[in-house]
């Protein structure tokens, strides 16, 4: 009886790291950066060109940035040589362009910055999305212990059969954090990959547009791109889309509020972007501020700081 009680006590032990964390648990905080940083950007087309142009013109003079991207990408794809990358050719200009193998284990990054595929269940359950994010956190981890690493939390269509607004609520802890990175945070719970919570800015901007509170925009739409056609493309999001999805980069890797930031901004090819008006701008740079603060898995200091005396 004592061995049978000896062996259950050295199991649990054993295991009480990985149970402690299997849950919801305290995320170590980031210090603020100091300056300019550098930062690599790996996934797929709602990463796009813009979106890490846009974050360099809001960041410190300095920053620099590189990826790797092509359309509806998975992490997989990206890590193994023999699968197909969709549109890789036109999706990795020169300059910004950088192998990813060579530029996540080259450590010279500050920040590397992570997505995986949308449908998100399909990633999970046909695309192994959580081996594969770890595969990439490992190397990253590896290469530099101090290069901070982001999941850049996105969304689906808009005209998800299960509705827009509810799969960004529910997904969050159920897909972003449980499935894609919880089983890496239980091995890595001192250095977990943070969180960008792009979707839930986007989810809080439009309703903040459809309830009349920015000025110049009706409905959800105004924040994505067109088809060829002229229809609404439910997943692809225009200059305005790309703009807030920036601010929530440079919020959550800089740590400052986005308040009082540029609004007017170009595009990866130069050419002068679709701005929101300077009301409109204000009230969006709020909001996101108003998200990232919110979100504990973001790393900021003052974030867990808050928690920590809330506790």
């Amino acid at each position: 009886m004592l061995r049978c009680h000896l062996w259950a006590l050295s199991a649990f032990m054993a295991l009480w790291p990985f149970a402690s964390i299997a849950g919801p648990f305290p995320i170590p905080p980031l210090p603020p950066p100091k300056g300019a940083l550098s930062t690599y950007h790996l996934g797929h087309s709602l990463v796009g060109p813009d979106v890490p142009h846009m974050l360099a013109q809001l960041a410190p003079n300095g920053h620099r940035w590189n990826a790797q991207r092509g359309s509806g990408t998975s992490l997989r794809a990206h890590w193994e040589p023999e699968e197909e990358i969709l549109h890789f050719e036109i999706s990795n200009p020169a300059p910004a362009y950088r192998d990813a193998r060579e530029a996540v284990g080259s450590g010279e990054y500050d920040v590397i910055v992570l997505t995986e595929m949308v449908e998100l269940r399909d990633a999970l359950k046909y695309f192994d999305g959580a081996k594969y994010l770890r595969y990439w956190a490992d190397l990253a981890r590896k290469a530099n212990p101090e290069t901070r690493i982001y999941l850049y939390e996105t969304w689906h269509h808009l005209n998800d059969p299960t509705g827009w607004e509810r799969r960004i609520q529910q997904d969050l802890d159920s897909l972003w954090l449980g499935g894609l990175l919880g089983p890496d945070s239980r091995r890595n719970p001192r250095r977990p990959v943070y969180l960008i919570p792009a979707g839930q800015v986007m989810a809080a901007v439009v309703q903040a547009i459809e309830a009349g509170k920015i000025e110049g925009l009706v409905t959800r739409e105004d924040l994505f791109a067109r088809t060829p056609e002229g229809e609404v493309d439910t997943i692809h999001i225009n200059d305005l889309g790309a703009y807030l999805v920036a601010l929530t980069h440079f919020a959550v890797i800089y740590q400052l509020s986005p308040v009082g930031l540029p609004h007017q901004l170009t595009r990866a090819d130069g050419s002068p972007a679709q701005a929101f008006s300077a009301p409109a701008a204000n009230e969006i740079q709020k909001l996101v501020w108003q998200v990232v603060q919110a979100q504990p898995r973001t790393g900021l200091a003052s974030v867990s700081a808050s928690e920590g005396a809330q506790e």
